[in-house]
């Protein structure tokens, strides 16, 4: 701009310098109309050149032939002298990624994309703008983004990079927000956008992870076979003691039938013996009035108290029958019984 001042100048100069010696040589009038035109040619280009404007989102640095001035310029259009200078300063929100090659503490080579949002802090623009120039990306940010992400992909085994991606940018942010403060430079954020290794690990790596997937299956069907043993074992032994239970419960029904039995069986004897008894007592009670009839009704009357219901397979005659009776009397005879005559 003070380049273009001084052309003005130049201009107005040589302006003035022509109509008077245009007036003097031809005498013409017209030499006022030229030096008038000159004169509104130079003062615009002088005006021009004291014009100056800040972009938004910029600070205005203002210089006298190169040193810096303590005053700064907002966004917007402003008149300075010619000779002063604006530097316009980007105090944006500003975007920087970068493809580096790194080294893991196994000496694995790894590719690595990494990412850094970060803007001048406005305040100190001046600052920066003295003490490191307006390509502060190059001198500064770029050598120490370079230095902080070698430097932590340099702790890590390649193996474990791959699953401390979050932790890895955390670490390169923290070395990055504490060197670039330094600078009057704000770190925004960063991310690592891509970690790629060799070929030669990857498969490597895909070899390991299969290894691991068919250990793990193979725990597991081993974990199942088990399992399917023990069921089984289980089954078996409730098998067995199911078996064992209905066998005990058997047995124990048997000694109870056995039981029951032998008391029936006892019950009846001591029946029996109760009604020979009874038969006793009553042939004893009166034996002159008892007649073969009232015998034969005494053992009908029993007979019919111990029968069943079912009518016998086989019918006696009269003659069977007087035998049997018969048969009674000798054996209550022998038994010591008065058994009534005819």
């Amino acid at each position: 701009m003070f380049t273009l001042f001084i052309i003005g100048l130049l201009v107005l100069i040589i302006g003035i310098i022509a109509g008077i010696t245009i007036k003097k040589t031809y005498r013409a009038v017209n030499s006022t109309a030229v030096i008038a035109v000159t004169a509104v040619v130079a003062c615009v280009l002088m005006v021009l050149s004291c014009v100056r404007t800040v972009p938004t989102g910029h600070t205005g640095i203002v210089t006298t032939f190169g040193k810096v001035e303590d005053t700064t310029y907002e966004a917007g259009v402003h008149v300075v002298f010619p000779w002063k200078t604006v530097i316009n300063m980007d105090n944006r929100n500003q975007k920087a990624s970068l493809d580096l090659y790194c080294f893991s503490s196994d000496i694995q080579e790894v590719s690595v994309v990494y990412t850094l949002n970060y803007q001048i802090e406005k305040a100190n623009a001046q600052t920066i703008y003295r003490t490191i120039g307006k390509d502060y990306y190059q001198t500064v940010i770029l050598p120490r983004v370079e230095e902080a992400v070698k430097g932590v992909m340099a702790q890590y085994t390649a193996e474990t990079l791959l699953s401390t991606r979050a932790e890895l940018s955390n670490d390169i942010k923290s070395i990055l927000v504490e060197k670039l403060a330094a600078y009057n430079i704000e770190v925004i954020d960063t991310s690592l956008e891509n970690l790629d290794f060799s070929d030669t690990f990857t498969e490597a790596v895909e070899a390991k992870q299969v290894a691991e997937q068919k250990s793990k299956q193979a725990e597991i069907e081993q974990a199942q076979a088990l399992m399917e043993a023990e069921y089984k074992a289980k089954i078996a032994e409730t098998e067995a003691n199911a078996a064992a239970a209905v066998s005990k419960i058997a047995a124990q029904a048997e000694l109870d039938v056995v039981k029951i039995q032998a008391d029936a069986a006892e019950y009846a004897g001591k029946k029996d013996a109760a009604v020979m008894e009874q038969i006793k007592s009553v042939f004893a009670s009166d034996p002159e009035n008892l007649t073969n009839s009232d015998i034969e009704n005494l053992l009908m009357y029993y007979y019919i108290q111990k029968w069943s219901g079912n009518l016998p397979e086989t019918y006696l005659g009269s003659n069977e029958l007087y035998g049997m009776l018969t048969a009674a009397l000798k054996s209550l005879e022998n038994s010591g019984a008065v058994v009534p005559q005819e």
